[in-house]
């Protein structure tokens, strides 16, 4: 028995790139999640490290990240690992790429900023103090 499970909670590096699968039309996102650590270092001091993780998204959830998702937004990932290989445009050199195939995203922290630059919030009238 095998089990391939991994489960993420971090902030975007980028805005979502969604795109549409050539042959059956299907949606695919693609994004970075970027998790941090905090650890001690031999010298003593408090050292803090920065992983950057790959998601890739297919179907109506593709969708719905490209459009409330943003760069900077916390979220929950839980998928599966896979990695892929391909040739390198300069030189045709062999490449590996890690990715975590998302089944489920969870949407945390604020909502995305609102047209205006500004992150949405109640007016004035709305708020009860």
């Amino acid at each position: 028995m095998s089990l391939n499970r991994v489960t993420i909670i971090g902030h975007l590096g980028q805005d979502p790139e969604v795109r549409q699968l050539p042959k059956s039309q299907q949606s695919v996102a693609t994004f970075s999640v970027a998790t941090d650590e905090s650890f001690t270092g031999k010298d003593g001091n408090r050292q803090e490290r920065a992983e950057w993780h790959r998601i890739v998204v297919y179907g109506k959830l593709a969708q719905t990240c490209g459009e409330y998702l943003k760069k900077g937004r916390q979220v929950y990932v839980e998928g599966r690992l896979q990695t892929r290989d391909y040739e390198d445009r300069n030189g045709g050199a062999r490449r590996y790429r890690t990715e975590i195939i998302a089944q489920r995203v969870q949407f945390l922290g604020t909502k995305p900023e609102g047209p205006g630059g500004e992150a949405e919030r109640p007016a004035d009238d709305d708020i009860p103090f």
